[in-house]
């Protein structure tokens, strides 16, 4: 049973990596140069507007609408066999920019975690002179995902366990009686700095009355005081 599970779960993974590259060597990369070098051309804001009233200029714009549609359609649906998610492109337009902020933020979160999961492996070959099974090879991006993060350090840990057997070259930290002893609780007052009722000499009026600031400037009959940013005209 463990087998045919192991069998399914590379197929899979086997399956997104093929997306994977087939939606990189595809025409998206084109297709986004060419977008991103017509659009410097395109007018904005009130001068957008103005050109729009023309067939001239209403027809290319069309077009390039058209385009652009079809182009992050083919990435929404391309989602969910590259990551595991339906992240398809909305129909309402007004949802499209946090459509745009969403694709993005996933996608930099998994670049980000592969260049860990490359860092992790390069120093593991460094410090052991060997190289190590490489897991990205095996389960691709896909492995450094939210949902296998935990499978990702099992293995790592495998493999650290492998090496440590067969060589030295792992070295693993023991901790002390310094390390492992509670750590020294601050006190909340610091010595050296003077407590304020010893510093100003004051007497504390805890009288049910309102509250008199000490150092104010009062007014000439003493009635009230005045506040250095209130103007006394």
């Amino acid at each position: 049973m463990m087998e045919i599970d192991s069998d399914s779960e590379q197929s899979s993974t086997k399956k997104k990596i093929e997306t994977l590259q087939g939606f990189t060597l595809g025409p998206l990369t084109s297709s986004i140069s060419k977008l991103s070098f017509s659009s410097r051309g395109i007018p904005s804001d009130e001068d957008f507007h103005f050109y729009y009233n023309f067939i001239e200029f209403k027809k290319p714009i069309k077009e390039i609408v058209k385009k652009t549609e079809s182009t992050l359609k083919s990435i929404g649906t391309s989602t969910s066999g590259i990551w595991g998610k339906n992240l398809s492109f909305p129909d309402d337009l007004d949802d499209a920019y946090d459509w745009l902020v969403n694709i993005n933020d996933e996608l930099f979160e998994r670049f980000d975690s592969c260049v860990d999961e490359f860092k992790k492996v390069r120093k593991m070959e460094e410090e052991s002179g060997k190289r190590v099974s490489s897991i990205m090879d095996e389960d691709g991006f896909q492995l450094v995902g939210k949902k296998k993060k935990g499978e990702n350090r099992n293995l790592e840990k495998d493999e650290v366990e492998k090496m440590g057997s067969s060589s030295s070259a792992v070295k693993t930290v023991s901790r002390d009686a310094r390390t492992t002893a509670a750590r020294p609780r601050v006190p909340f007052h610091i010595p050296s700095i003077t407590r304020p009722q010893r510093e100003f000499k004051m007497v504390v009026d805890n009288s049910n009355e309102p509250f008199e600031h000490f150092w104010l400037e009062k007014s000439e009959d003493g009635s009230r005081v005045i506040h250095p940013l209130v103007s006394r005209h």
